[in-house]
């Protein structure tokens, strides 16, 4: 139950696709081990909800997205859950039920060390390892208001992407001895881009003479994104737009058949993010904590246009209060932003040199080396 018996050490990532950031978070790690500690360890990816959960909990990837459409009633659910009383309560009452399968998971995943990059799991897979276990790391990915399934004082470490995250763990008790700030794990593409602005352009087939607007709802494509694009459409503004669905055809399809006038291209769900991101001028997307960091990384101004109530108002508040982008919740307010910054060049630029000040690119990086610190005893 305690460790693999390989001669590498072995590591267990806990994640679930219950929206894009875990699993992509988990993949930038691993990519880090493999590109910067080759052959150094073995890495596994769990999906505990669709592997391990018992019903109805096993359906929460399935209705993640269609849970999302209604944020009134996840905001309820985020508040009644969150806090450090209520929390354990709901955990104290679902432990019963769910016993058994933790102890399953953990039984049938025998490893060296625990990565989660999940909050939900914490706590269950701490119980049913009991005192005696491998070490245990969590991630977090949240990059401001962070619920507190988080946090967990058994957990060996605790890795937070912001300075207010360590801040609300310290704020629930948890030892400040556990936590370290290392940023948000993203793509190593992003901290060592393929090529520069203008080759990238070249290879996407953009114009290099346009303000080229990324447009992006997430990897479900969720938020106002159609209603966002056929208002600058009919805007008539000089740029150019890139705009990706994700996983929603419907959004994909309609937008390719939409008749822009304006320059636009339309992705599904992409690979290459870093290449869009380093060859944009402007990051228009929902309060994705992922993918503002990334934007922070390629130096790109944000305008946050969607969020997800709860677990992203801390990440607008953040964007805000650092001056590295604006809260614009409807198209008319994206206009007027796209408008004064297009009429106002040095107040853009400004925007962009904050938005490359706040980047992390070293977080992938970092979260590799404490792994292997760990699991080799250093």
């Amino acid at each position: 139950m305690t460790r693999k018996t390989a001669e590498k050490p072995h590591i267990l990532f806990l994640f679930s696709d219950t929206g894009g950031g875990h699993r992509s978070a988990a993949k930038a790690i691993i990519e880090a081990l493999e590109i910067y500690h080759p052959g150094k360890v073995t890495t596994e990816m769990l999906d505990f909800f669709v592997e391990y959960a018992p019903p109805p909990f096993d359906m929460a990837v399935t209705t993640y997205a269609p849970m999302a459409q209604v944020p009134d009633l996840w905001e309820l659910g985020y508040k009644l859950s969150n806090g450090k009383w209520r929390s354990k309560l709901v955990q104290d009452v679902l432990w019963p039920y769910i016993r058994k399968s933790m102890e399953r998971l953990v039984e049938e995943h025998p490893c060296d060390l625990y990565v989660s990059v999940h909050p939900i799991v914490n706590t269950p897979i701490l119980r049913a390892l009991g005192d005696d276990h491998p070490p245990y790391m969590i991630v977090i990915t949240d990059m401001v208001s962070t619920h507190t399934f988080w946090y967990d004082n058994s957990a060996d470490l605790i890795l937070t992407p912001t300075e207010v995250a360590k801040l609300r763990g310290i704020g629930i008790g948890i030892d400040p001895d556990r936590m370290e700030i290392v940023g948000q794990p993203i793509a190593d593409k992003f901290r060592r881009p393929t090529a520069s602005k203008a080759e990238l352009r070249e290879m996407l087939g953009w114009p290099q003479d346009k303000t080229v607007v990324l447009i992006v709802g997430g990897g479900d494509g969720m938020g106002p994104v159609e209603e966002t694009v056929r208002a600058v459409d009919e805007a008539g503004m000089d740029l150019m737009l890139a705009v990706i669905a994700g996983r929603n055809e419907a959004l994909q399809n309609s937008l390719e058949n939409a008749g822009l006038t304006t320059p636009a291209f339309i992705y599904g769900f992409v690979d290459n993010m870093p290449d869009l991101m380093n060859a944009a001028d402007i990051l228009l997307s929902k309060a994705g904590p992922g993918t503002i960091s990334e934007g922070f990384i390629a130096g790109l101004p944000i305008i946050l246009y969607s969020k997800m109530p709860g677990q992203e108002n801390g990440n607008v508040d953040y964007v805000l209060n650092e001056g590295a982008g604006v809260w614009a919740p409807s198209p008319e307010e994206i206009l007027d932003t796209l408008r004064y910054w297009n009429a106002n060049p040095d107040v853009l630029a400004e925007v962009t040199a904050i938005s490359r000040r706040l980047a992390m690119p070293d977080a992938s990086y970092d979260i590799a080396q404490r792994i292997i610190d760990t699991v080799s005893g250093a």
